[in-house]
């Protein structure tokens, strides 16, 4: 036997590379990719833009009867010729509209004392940046809690609220409320250290002009 012969014993001669033996697979990955990618910008530059413009004009309605306590029941189930802020909700989901819904809800519920449903609703909010509708979701949940009596959930919402947009219109306001949620839990001194930050951090605010009877009160009772 040559030693040609022994090579191609041990070496065998492929007839094809790889590339050559499954070009008809790869051309059809290469297919399925560059139609994967349509589909993805029809996606997100087409469809969920059009529901995006169709959920904000249906919020239009439901935003009008945001304004009276009458007419909660028409804001979150609609009038008949406009949906309401639950299935704009349920219904435009991944939209600002939606986002947006659940904050609304969330406060609606509240004021009909259905704390559960706020709890639900805000739960389904999606931080957007907003220095004013983030912390307020967020509050918003620490009341809803602090309704059910489920005060350690509350003061974890109070400090997320408080902390996420400094400020002297909310950080205060909750400040006050984590301290109160703080004295239930008979955790006086973190209550005393949270209203002792009113009066160092925002002391002109509403809450900070009265602050003192609060921090003396929970300070008489650290031991």
């Amino acid at each position: 036997m040559s030693t040609t012969e022994k090579e191609e014993i041990i070496h065998p001669v492929r007839k094809g590379s790889f590339l050559e033996e499954n070009s008809k697979s790869l051309l059809f990955i290469g297919v399925a990719i560059v139609a994967l990618i349509g589909i993805y910008f029809w996606y997100q530059n087409v469809y969920l833009k059009n529901r995006a413009l169709e959920a904000s004009a249906k919020m239009y309605r439901a935003e009008q009867f945001l304004t009276a306590d009458s007419l909660a029941n028409k804001a979150i189930n609609g009038d008949g010729g406009y949906p309401g802020l639950e299935k704009i909700a349920e219904e435009y989901d991944n939209t600002k509209s939606a986002n947006l819904a659940n904050l609304y809800l969330g406060g609606i519920y509240l004021r009909k004392g259905d704390y559960r449903k706020a709890v639900d609703a805000l739960g389904k909010y999606s931080e957007t940046g907003s220095p004013v509708a983030d912390p307020l979701a967020l509050g918003l949940l620490g009341d809803a809690y602090s309704e059910l009596k489920d005060f350690k959930q509350a003061a974890t919402y109070y400090k997320k609220a408080a902390d996420k947009s400094s400020n002297k219109f909310t950080s205060p306001l909750f400040l006050k409320k984590l301290g109160l949620v703080y004295e239930n839990l008979k955790d006086y001194k973190s209550a005393e250290e949270a209203y002792t930050k009113i009066k160092t951090q925002y002391p002109e605010s509403q809450e900070g002009t009265m602050i003192d009877e609060y921090i003396a009160r929970a300070n008489a009772q650290v031991k």
